[in-house]
């Protein structure tokens, strides 16, 4: 192997003159070339961005998945390019599975093991639409932001740390010449006065050597700067991707709502049949129990005409049909040809839907 030996040490003597020159700017020794106030403006922005960047991706990785090990591992396989074999079961479908044993061991037929039965499966439906979300978050929002931080960001760093670099020749430079401007009057005062003449480098070559470092550090403050400009499309991206993990979490949470509320309105069924079994075998003081839904069955799809409901727990509506009412309201309810029968049509305060005949009161 040929080592170029001149370079060599033409490198190190140029690191020591660096460090030479930074150590006698921090003690107060030297002169420091100043940016301009934009600049600085620029460099503190990129700071900023790349600091908060950092903490969003953090917390957006913390947030999709709450298990340091678990994304200690994921970042492993991600970098080393692998897949793993079959897929993580999230908390959700380890409920489901769960449910699902416990409601095949106390039978699907009776109250209790059916209950078990659709609830898993309302669970499984929740840890799919979860990882979906996930799926969604990680390579529309996550992706890009650590893309930015892993090539722009670092590119940004490392152009800067080559332009500190050259300022550092720069002031070097000029006070080389500072020094040789000095020595060569010095020399010739003393050649006025019969003394001999000095050595070292001549004012002609410090200037030359200057105008070079001057250039360079010209050359690499345009390319840095140009690099801190595009900071702000930068932001413009990242807005999209925060647009992008909105609506992928305003999706999954509209899943959600709509798994449990149809959940919820399978359940009422259930609920009544096993409280209708233990009116039957319990004694009196289970009968209070079926009191509090007896109001709700007296309504039944026969009924044509319009009656006074109060309204037994908050519901939020989950299509345009429907509409949301408030624990306590009272309505206006009746039946139409071909509803479901488990809803009627309510109106409250100029507007009408429908809603679950099992939130209701007759009054």
């Amino acid at each position: 192997m040929d080592f170029n030996f001149k370079k060599l040490a033409s490198d190190a003597s140029g690191f020591i003159n660096r460090a030479v020159q930074f150590t006698e700017e921090k003690l107060g020794k030297a002169e420091k070339t100043e940016l301009d106030a934009h600049f600085e403006n620029l460099l503190q922005r990129a700071d900023k961005t790349e600091e908060h960047t950092k903490r969003l991706l953090g917390s957006m990785e913390g947030y999709l998945q709450p298990n340091p090990t678990v994304r200690m591992e994921e970042f492993f396989y991600e970098k080393l390019e692998l897949r793993k074999e079959g897929g993580r079961m999230n908390n959700l479908e380890y409920l489901g599975q769960a449910m699902t044993e416990a409601g095949n061991e106390f039978g699907a037929g009776t109250p209790y093991g059916g209950a078990l039965l659709k609830v898993a499966h309302t669970e499984y439906k929740l840890g799919n639409a979860e990882r979906d979300f996930i799926n969604s978050c990680a390579s529309n929002t996550l992706l890009p932001i650590r893309r930015f931080l892993e090539g722009d960001m670092r590119t940004i760093q490392r152009e800067r740390k080559v332009l500190m670099n050259k300022r550092l020749d720069l002031d070097a430079c000029k006070s080389r010449l500072r020094k040789a401007k000095s020595l060569e009057s010095q020399t010739n005062q003393q050649a006025k006065g019969g003394g001999g003449s000095g050595g070292g480098m001549t004012a002609e070559q410090a200037e030359a050597d200057l105008r070079v470092a001057q250039a360079e550090f010209d050359k690499q403050a345009e390319i840095t700067k140009l690099l801190l400009e595009g900071i702000q499309t930068a932001h413009n991206n990242q807005l999209k991707c925060l647009r992008d993990f909105v609506e992928a979490q305003m999706t999954f949470y509209a899943q959600s709502h709509q798994h449990m509320a149809d959940l919820q309105r399978e359940l009422s069924g259930t609920l009544s049949t096993g409280i209708g079994l233990v009116h039957n075998d319990a004694a009196a003081g289970v009968r209070s129990v079926t009191d509090g839904i007896k109001a709700a069955t007296v309504f039944d799809a026969a009924d044509s005409g319009t009656k006074q409901a109060r309204v037994l727990f908050n519901y939020d509506a989950v299509n345009p049909q429907e509409i949301s009412v408030s624990k306590d309201d009272v309505l206006i309810i009746y039946r139409l040809p071909g509803l479901d029968p488990d809803f009627v049509m309510a109106e409250k305060g100029g507007n009408r839907g429908r809603v679950p005949l099992s939130y209701l009161e007759i009054i």
